[in-house]
């Protein structure tokens, strides 16, 4: 194959365009709003490369494939943070942590000392704690616009608007807005807020496990943290009074201040799933659709953007190609 099409460019569709351009394929970005911005679901993820803690309810091949992820974005330039993820939940909760430590895997079990020891800001608050030791994360609106630009300089040619109809390989990677084709495409909605808390110090995501309000928190930088938390069937991009309440009182409920915290931003996203909330390729005629990252974009994106590569470059079947429909 020497040229292509791929359509959007959020995280799915610049991973495959970097595939393809190591390749040497001639590549085309087409996208309405091609710069990285609010508009794509990719702006508001939370950056997470945790493909151990996903493994409590995720299939074999989240984990299996997202360890891939933290060498894949580092390859590119991207900053890594590699201090893994802590996990922690409230006394009364202490049972959430012993079933979670159950159905996961490659954590390590922390007492008060040792938890104090990695993240002083926790300190007094938790007796126990999981550390996740090989997880990663990184900061997604700068990961974007960093392999925007680099796919730029080795000659990725982006075009802002939809695509033509031209015939040729193509690689539709537009999330939700290929519904029109995946009919069982669906809408995972997500909130998230970003506060600036200087006085609070933490060097790696912490997860709060609560039975009604799971939380995480994503340190950015100079006093910025990214909270999430809210998972909803639905495809909307309402922000909902509700949801963030309980999102900043989760916050509260790790570390009492967050409640002084600045609240810089609020967002909310719909993530595209399949039914199954595994990642799929499917061909159909000379397109091959990349899509269902559900809330696992910039974890798996780069194994499905391999696979669809080697799918059209090298003829393979990768493990989560659909047959061809027609």
């Amino acid at each position: 194959m020497r040229q292509a099409r791929i359509l959007g460019a959020g995280v799915a569709g610049l991973c495959v365009a970097a595939e393809l351009s190591a390749r040497g394929v001639a590549v085309t970005v087409f996208d309405p709003a091609p710069q990285p911005g609010p508009h794509g679901c990719s702006w508001w993820a939370g950056g997470m490369l945790a493909p151990f803690y996903e493994g409590e309810t995720a299939e074999a091949p989240v984990v299996r494939l997202g360890q891939e992820a933290a060498a894949w974005w580092e390859s590119k330039g991207v900053e890594v943070v590699r201090r893994g993820t802590i996990v922690v939940t409230l006394g009364r909760d202490r049972r959430e942590l012993d079933r979670f430590a159950r159905r996961t895997e490659g954590h390590d079990r922390l007492d008060a000392d040792r938890l104090a020891a990695l993240e002083p800001e926790l300190a007094g608050r938790f007796d126990q704690a999981l550390h996740f030791l090989a997880e990663a994360h990184l900061d997604p609106r700068a990961a974007l616009a960093h392999l925007r630009d680099r796919l730029e300089r080795a000659g990725v040619d982006f075009v802002a608007e939809e695509a033509r109809a031209d015939d040729g390989p193509t690689f539709d990677c537009r999330g939700l807005a290929a519904r029109d084709v995946l009919r069982d495409l669906r809408g995972v909605k997500g909130e998230m807020a970003v506060l600036r808390a200087p006085d609070i110090r933490l060097t790696r995501p912490v997860r709060l496990l609560h039975p009604r309000y799971p939380l995480y928190v994503v340190p950015r930088g100079d006093g910025l943290f990214m909270l999430g938390a809210t998972q909803i069937e639905s495809c909307d991009r309402v922000r909902r009074v509700r949801s963030i309440l309980e999102l900043l009182s989760a916050a509260y409920a790790l570390h009492p201040a967050f409640g002084e915290a600045e609240l810089v931003e609020i967002g909310v996203d719909a993530r595209p799933a399949f039914p199954d909330n595994l990642p799929r390729l499917q061909r159909m005629g000379e397109t091959i659709h990349v899509n269902g990252l559900f809330r696992h974009g910039f974890l798996l994106a780069p194994a499905l953007a391999r696979m669809a590569a080697e799918a059209a470059c090298d003829g393979t079947k990768p493990e989560l190609m659909h047959e061809d429909q027609n």
